[in-house]
């Protein structure tokens, strides 16, 4: 078993013409001996977001701290602490602070894919 704070991990920022404000990093991954998961703790600062995309894999998103919006299913949905999401493969999809603090939220995705 191994434990670790999620800010212990590598930090990746995220900056550019349709990103803003995110740092990314892989809490448990094919590093970690991970096999079938790769767990992402991503953290958007107040106005960022990630950038609006699809790809084949899924993502189970739990929203640890903050609130904002997620885009999916054709429109804009509120986001809080606690709320839990589901994208499914191939749904475009974008997440966006629209609060004064800090949004941290885990994302899981299958191994196989780019962790990050």
């Amino acid at each position: 078993m191994n434990w670790k704070h999620y800010t212990e991990a590598d930090a990746k920022d995220f900056n550019g013409d349709n990103v803003r404000g995110v740092t990314g990093r892989i809490a448990i991954g094919k590093a970690h001996g991970a096999q079938n998961f790769c767990m992402r703790v991503f953290e958007l600062e107040p106005d960022g977001y990630t950038p609006r995309h699809s790809h084949e894999w899924e993502h189970e998103i739990f929203i640890h701290r903050g609130g904002g919006q997620v885009y999916g299913n054709g429109g804009w949905n509120t986001i809080v602490e606690g709320t839990v999401l589901f994208i499914p493969g191939n749904e475009e999809h974008q997440i966006r602070n629209t609060s004064k603090e800090k949004l941290v939220f885990i994302c899981l995705i299958p191994s196989g894919f780019p962790e990050l």
